[in-house]
Parts: structure tokens; C-alpha cells; sequence
């Protein structure tokens, strides 16, 4: 394999199934902790299978712990739980401590993909990995975010917006000799 990336929560597997299909080479961690979803994509899995896929039913948390020092090329976070309650903030994925893992687990350069319909969430998200001194946002313009990323795949939950526009970011992994 080429590289490898992780998909932190795929729901029912659409973008993941996608990355996999056209990324051959790479080889795709998907973690979901819903066992709905992971049959989900199962049941897509058994008309074609792929090699480059592995699944792992629980928390992504797990999986970025077991994973070596600078493994992964990509990571996404694609429309989290916002658990907009105050009270909840804490159970969000994106959390600074969250992000030091990571951090460790990423490459030099390596993508933190992360979308949200949810304007708190996103504000949330900015402010942590725009703090976090391992991380630099990539973009540039109002449409580097605004507009979903080619080769993205919509998937059905996306398409609903259910919180508002979506919103789309991507940070890079500095490289700490040059940060």
C-alpha cells in the first residue's frame, strides 16, 4: 500500500466505500462504533469486496491508540455527532487531546479532512485546531471551505443539511523541524 488513511465515524459507509474504490493503492481504516452502519457496509462489501479496506466496529479512539508513530497520509472526520448541549461538549470527537493523538499518528503533511452541517460544531473545530500548534488550515478562500473537495463523495446524510450549509475544512499535519 501506497498510504493509509483513517475515516473516523463512517456512518454507513458511502465515502468510505468510494475512497477505497478509487484509491486502489491506499489502504482505508474506517471506525464506526454503530453496528447499523458497519452492516451497512457490509452488505455493500459483499457484492464487491476490496482489499484495501479494513473495518473496525468501535471507537476510532482504539484505533488511533494501536496505530504506529506518523502511519497515516489522511484522516477524515466527516459530519460528527455535534452534541450541541454544553453540557455534551465534552463527548465531542474533536477535542485537544483528541488532536494530539492524532497529531502523532499523522505524517508530516498529512490531511485532517473535517465537515460539518452544524455551525457550533464548526466553530468548536476551528478554534482547537487553529490553536493546535501541529496543525495549519489550508485554506485560502470562503470557497476552500464553502465547497465540497473534489473527489468527495456526497453522501446521503450530507445531502440532508440538517444543521445548515455544510461546511468543509483541511488542515495539514506540520512538520514540527519547520513549525
Amino acid at each position: 500500500m501506497e498510504d493509509v488513511w483513517l475515516e473516523v465515524g463512517f456512518g454507513s459507509g458511502e465515502h468510505l466505500l468510494d475512497q477505497a474504490r478509487a484509491h486502489p493503492h491506499v489502504g482505508l481504516i474506517g471506525a464506526e462504533p454503530y453496528e447499523a452502519g458497519v452492516a451497512k457496509l457490509l452488505s455493500k462489501l459483499a457484492e464487491a469486496p476490496l482489499l484495501n479496506l479494513l473495518i473496525h466496529e468501535g471507537d476510532a479512539r482504539d484505533v488511533i491508540a494501536a496505530l504506529p508513530d506518523a502511519s497515516l497520509g489522511r484522516v477524515f472526520i466527516l459530519f460528527p455527532d455535534p452534541w450541541p448541549k454544553t453540557r455534551h461538549h465534552k463527548r465531542r470527537f474533536v477535542q485537544t487531546e483528541m488532536l494530539d493523538a492524532l497529531a502523532r499518528v499523522m505524517r508530516p503533511g498529512a490531511e485532517l479532512r473535517f465537515a460539518s452541517d452544524d455551525a457550533g460544531y464548526l466553530a468548536w473545530t476551528l478554534e482547537r485546531l487553529l490553536a493546535h500548534p501541529d496543525f495549519a488550515w489550508t485554506a485560502e478562500t470562503d470557497a476552500d471551505w464553502n465547497i465540497r473537495p473534489a473527489g468527495w463523495t456526497q453522501t446521503r446524510y450530507e445531502a440532508k443539511a440538517l444543521h445548515g450549509p455544510p461546511a468543509y475544512l483541511c488542515f495539514v499535519r506540520r512538520d514540527k523541524v519547520t513549525a
